[in-house]
């Protein structure tokens, strides 16, 4: 199922201007990752994507005035495929990417961000490292990504976009 496109100023109360983003950030999310905050708590804790604007405000602080982001969730690899490219093709600045358990099969996906060759920062929630499934220690798209966050609960999709944020000036 496609979540419908989610767009969040990371400041601003509603009716208060503020000035227009700088950047633009898809949060992309792959299978079964539509219910965080309900789905396995026990892994991917209790909170939702509703509270990562409010990470990312805590943790950049004025910084985080310049962000848009875009969050995306679809359960079909070539959803996410069509999402990757037309992010590309809008000129979106960089991706966090939590492709769930594509991150370990999909040739497709890897394939994709070698070729758009945005920035992107691949995220996971729990650290897929010290899970016990020897098949989640590996990733696919990972060598096509600038970095790894992973572990830090729902956290870890705003010190994505905080690593991210860094990578994209330090290199422009």
């Amino acid at each position: 199922m496609v979540r419908p496109v989610q767009f969040f100023r990371c400041t601003g109360e509603p009716g208060v201007h503020v000035p227009t983003p700088r950047y633009e950030f898809l949060i992309l999310n792959g299978p079964n990752l539509g219910h965080l905050g309900k789905r396995q708590p026990e892994i991917y804790g209790s909170a939702g994507m509703d509270a990562v604007p409010g990470q990312v405000r805590s943790l950049m602080g004025d910084v985080a005035e310049s962000i848009r982001l875009d969050f995306f969730q679809s359960n079909s690899e070539g959803t996410l495929i069509d999402r990757l490219e037309s992010a590309y093709g809008a000129g979106t600045h960089g991706v966090v990417f939590n492709a769930g358990a594509y991150t370990h099969t999909s040739l497709a996906l890897a394939d994709c961000l070698a070729w758009i060759k945005l920035p992107c920062v691949e995220v996971h929630i729990s650290n897929i490292w010290a899970r016990s499934e020897p098949l989640r220690h590996r990733s696919y798209i990972g060598r096509h990504v600038v970095g790894v966050i992973a572990g830090f609960g729902i956290m870890s999709y705003a010190l994505a976009v905080q690593a991210l944020f860094h990578h994209i000036n330090e290199n422009a």
